[in-house]
């Protein structure tokens, strides 16, 4: 029993990744009714970012305190997400309003690769580390149940808190706020928002704002674990199955699909594998999504399109 739940709480933490990057194509989707393929890269460039400005800010100002430079890093990194969402509407949605959604799909892809060579220009294309304290050694509960307890990755249980509290600002935020209904009246239709005075063009900076922090958050926790390098870009690919689970227009639902991706890719894998010959964490997430595709394409919480003729 303590080797599942040690086997389903890094599932739980594995899927808090994967629903941070998830929760990015949400933010879009319900904003301008388009699959963001930039995602992947967002949260690269801002990886990137964190990475450098959280060391070049220290030797340019010759100080070595590690929160200060990381909280410098973070809010540096916080204007450069904006900067580049509004460059991002300027130059590119703007010319974009009440065209067919696949030119909106097409142009997230050019945004992908673009934003990609920036930032290996501007920030090189090593290998780099991000460091803001999270703990990293492992907790033992439950020592007195099971023998030799439950090993907890604290580091996980930690990117999962800050996660869940994300989801809730963001939850709050859609539901309570005038800016949040105008993001989905704009999703819904945007002739018919225009015409009742919303501003399209401010609207989508500030949804590409959000997502672009969402993505900062997503990078720091993913570069903190496993390094940043731009392979990061490809964590696009990971979170398909994410929203199509959980549904393409629910923050919850990102959040939900994420968590059963992850607790499924590992108990499959640890349980099912050694029957299969393994490899079962590669494609499990696909193989899901494809049943939700052919039984429910809206996903667990999206909202059902019904067109009248």
């Amino acid at each position: 029993m303590g080797f599942f739940l040690e086997t389903l709480f890094g599932g739980l933490m594995s899927g808090m990744l994967y629903s941070l990057i998830g929760l990015g194509f949400v933010l879009i989707f319900k904003a301008s009714g388009v699959f963001n393929f930039a995602q992947g890269a967002m949260v690269l460039v801002a990886a990137l970012s964190m990475a450098r400005f959280a060391v070049w800010i220290p030797n340019w100002f010759g100080f070595q305190n590690l929160i200060l430079a990381n909280v410098l890093a973070f809010m540096v990194t916080a204007v450069l997400m904006f900067v580049m969402a509004w460059c991002i509407e300027r130059l590119v949605l703007r010319h974009l309003v009440n065209q067919e959604a696949t030119a909106l799909l097409m142009a997230t892809l050019g945004i992908a690769y673009f934003l990609e060579g920036l930032g290996q220009i501007a920030f090189g294309a090593s290998v780099y580390t991000i460091n803001v304290g999270m703990p990293k050694e492992p907790a033992f509960l439950f020592e007195s149940v099971f023998d030799g307890g439950v090993l907890l990755n604290l580091e996980d249980l930690t990117a999962a808190v800050i996660a869940a509290l994300l989801v809730a600002s963001l939850a709050l935020f859609f539901q309570v706020t005038a800016t949040g209904r105008a993001l989905r009246a704009v999703a819904d239709d945007h002739q018919a928002a225009q015409s009742v005075g919303i501003p399209l063009n401010r609207i989508w900076v500030i949804v590409w704002t959000v997502a672009g922090v969402v993505a900062l958050v997503a990078g720091i926790i993913w570069g903190s674990k496993f390094g940043v390098q731009f392979t990061l870009a490809t964590a696009t690919l990971r979170a398909l199955p994410v929203v199509i689970l959980g549904g393409l227009t629910s923050v919850p639902g990102a959040i939900i699909g994420g968590l059963i991706i992850g607790v499924g890719e590992k108990v499959s894998e640890v349980y099912l594998g050694p029957l299969v010959g393994g490899g079962i964490e590669i494609w499990f997430a696909y193989v899901l999504a494809l049943v939700f595709l052919l039984f429910r394409p809206q996903g667990l919480f999206g909202e059902k399109i019904i067109d009248r003729v």
